[in-house]
């Protein structure tokens, strides 16, 4: 059964999406988690069902219960808040195929630096008022400059979630 998702535009509800990132630390021993807590992002599906849009994460917005780390985090080594204050994905295409399987082909950019970033998402719900969509996929953070790794104590690559519920967007 395929989902129909209407045409328009479409609004991130912000207060009912989650972004998260999860990356095992001190030699795979530990599995450190985060949110960001300001997210923003909008979409339009086009009258031949597929689908472009933008979401950005505020990246001073990111919480993993330790303010200590999260400092480290917000700072040069890792995401450089102070010189890259967003983190951004750019939907070039969606394309729902395979019942409630959304094929996303975009480009993620952080610290600056962008990367072409294909997915799969799921999508939960859709009707007249909004939709779901449930996605977990992985990135290399040395892509992204984000090679710090004292002691070689971070291996492997970073997971990220994202719960993001769309409304339709308002005139």
């Amino acid at each position: 059964m395929t989902v129909a998702v209407e045409t328009g535009l479409w609004q991130l509800d912000a207060t009912a999406s989650t972004v998260g990132i999860q990356h095992k630390t001190m030699w795979g021993l530990v599995n450190v988690k985060g949110t960001f807590g300001a997210l923003g992002g909008t979409g339009e599906v086009r009258p031949d069902g597929s689908a472009v849009g933008t979401l950005t994460f505020e990246v001073a917005s990111l919480d993993t219960g330790n303010a200590k780390r999260d400092t480290h985090l917000k700072g040069a080594d890792f995401f450089d808040a102070d010189h890259h204050p967003r983190i951004t994905f750019a939907a070039r295409s969606a394309e729902l195929r395979d019942g409630d399987q959304v094929h996303v082909v975009g480009q993620l950019t952080v610290r600056g630096i962008s990367r072409p970033l294909s997915l799969t998402a799921r999508l939960k719900d859709s009707d007249a008022s909004g939709l779901t969509l449930d996605t977990e996929f992985s990135v290399d953070r040395d892509q992204f400059g984000m090679g710090w790794n004292q002691l070689g104590m971070i291996r492997g690559r970073t997971t990220v979630t994202a719960i993001l519920r769309f409304t339709r967007a308002t005139a």
